[in-house]
């Protein structure tokens, strides 16, 4: 499991839930802002437009990143009815999660390469970069309820679009055989999703 990997240095298990904790805020919290910039306020009125990270920690999805290195936060909720135009505000503000993930890692990697050596500082960057890199990269998979799903639905005509959203009652389906090992026990997630991860994280880390 995951975390038990982190066991060997116990003060790297503090710095890694802290680093959870904000980045799941940030990114949930970008899809908050995003939506009330494009004109609907259900995030705010749901008390969602805050980096508290009370408002944003999923405990499934906290645990799953705990068990085996992929997780979510709580769903931000937004009322297509509010945005001009639906399908592809709703593209946009799925795809704010994402990318704040990507620039933070981004800014801490610019750090770790230019303004840090080695050190307990060094560790902590790492895992900044690692945990964003997961998160941008897991929810960019178009699966419901992930964020790709509603990013892939902006791309398509509306027509496309129709047939693609018919999908999403399966998305737990898809989920759930992505994440199950089968393949000399490996998931799908493993043989595809990890090495695109560890690519990303190599360029970042120095």
């Amino acid at each position: 499991m995951y975390f038990l990997s982190l066991l060997q240095n116990p003060l790297m298990v503090v710095f890694f839930l802290v680093i959870l904790v904000i980045t799941v805020s940030i990114h949930e919290f970008a899809h908050a802002w995003a939506a009330d910039k494009l004109g609907d306020p259900t995030p705010s009125l749901a008390g969602r437009l805050t980096l508290n990270p009370a408002a944003h920690l999923d405990p499934i999805g906290s645990i799953m990143f705990l068990l085996i290195g992929f997780g979510w936060g709580k769903p931000v909720p937004f009322d297509p009815y509010n945005l001009r135009d639906p399908k592809r505000d709703a593209a946009i503000i799925s795809l704010a999660g994402p990318a704040s993930n990507l620039a933070l890692a981004a800014a801490a990697a610019l750090i770790l390469r230019f303004g840090v050596d080695g050190g307990i500082i060094a560790g902590i960057l790492e895992t900044t970069i690692h945990l964003n890199v997961v998160l941008a990269v897991f929810n960019l998979l178009p699966v419901a309820p992930l964020d790709g799903f509603k990013i892939v639905g902006g791309l398509l005509s509306d027509e496309q679009a129709r047939e693609w959203y018919s999908l999403e009652r399966y998305g737990i389906i898809f989920l759930i055989f992505l994440l199950v090992p089968f393949t000399g026990g490996r998931s799908m997630l493993e043989i595809f999703v990890v090495p695109i991860i560890q690519n990303i994280t190599n360029i970042l880390i120095p």
